[in-house]
């Protein structure tokens, strides 16, 4: 209890899946968290369940007026933004030759520019009042590659590529950006491509054989949100149960 004190932190994605338990972790470790998601319902839903600590705020990732407004109303409501939880994302499979070109530019706008837009309006915060700690969330597919993920890949190597020009740019001004690299994590955005099967056939790839949880992936933003963690900048951190150590899903 109490690691992350003083830390204001805006988590997107954070309705349901990996951002909820990112969210829950914050708030249970003392953080203020504003919960920016396009999931209305259940944004409000936990943000009542964690209680004055917490605050949903409808946002698009995408749009830069809604970056302004949901960085503006944290910092108004909680004071200064001191974490970002990059977490937001769409995952899409589709082949080489047949995946549409509005389905390629939909995963680069929501994955890609979301992440971009986070970093560009939290660091003006941080830069005016002590820095703080951007935390962007890649994939196993930012490390290697995956059959019919060509696409989604892209962003999440992007997201890992923008991570270390941003920690090389911002360090100097007392901020730190890191990646995370989540393998295959049961939530309603993998479930939706597969199911139990789904998650069967990622468990016998894993070398822990267990595909992953939400809760498995939050204490990691803890401790990079926390001052614990304040001499690592530019760092790729993989929470996959050692799939990287090998082969990608795909092999």
């Amino acid at each position: 209890m109490g690691r992350l004190e003083n830390k204001v932190a805006i988590v997107t994605g954070g309705a349901q899946g990996q951002g909820a338990a990112i969210a829950r972790a914050y708030v249970a470790e003392g953080a203020k968290v504003v919960i920016a998601d396009v999931a209305k319902e259940a944004g409000q839903a936990l943000a009542e369940e964690l209680g004055k600590n917490a605050h949903f705020m409808h946002h698009d990732v995408s749009d830069e007026a809604s970056w302004t407004a949901v960085v503006e109303d944290a910092n108004t409501r909680f004071g200064p933004v001191n974490v970002l939880a990059n977490n937001a994302g769409i995952l899409r499979f589709g082949d080489i030759e047949r995946m549409p070109a509005a389905e390629v530019e939909l995963l680069w706008r929501v994955n890609q520019l979301g992440v971009f837009l986070g970093m560009q309006s939290v660091a003006r915060t941080m830069r005016k009042n002590g820095g703080g700690s951007i935390i962007n969330a890649s994939s196993v597919e930012g490390l290697a590659g995956m059959p019919s993920c060509t696409a989604y890949a892209a962003t999440k190597w992007a997201i890992r590529g923008m991570t270390k020009c941003a920690a090389m740019e911002l360090g100097p001004k007392g901020i730190r950006v890191n990646s995370v690299h989540p393998g295959m994590i049961d939530t309603p955005m993998t479930r939706v491509h597969g199911g139990d099967a789904a998650m069967e056939y990622g468990a016998a790839k894993v070398p822990l054989r267990r595909v992953g949880v939400p809760e498995d992936i939050a204490p990691l933003y803890v401790f990079l949100a926390s001052e614990e963690s304040s001499y690592i900048n530019g760092a790729e951190i993989a929470v996959d149960g050692g799939v990287t150590s090998t082969h990608a899903f795909g092999a």
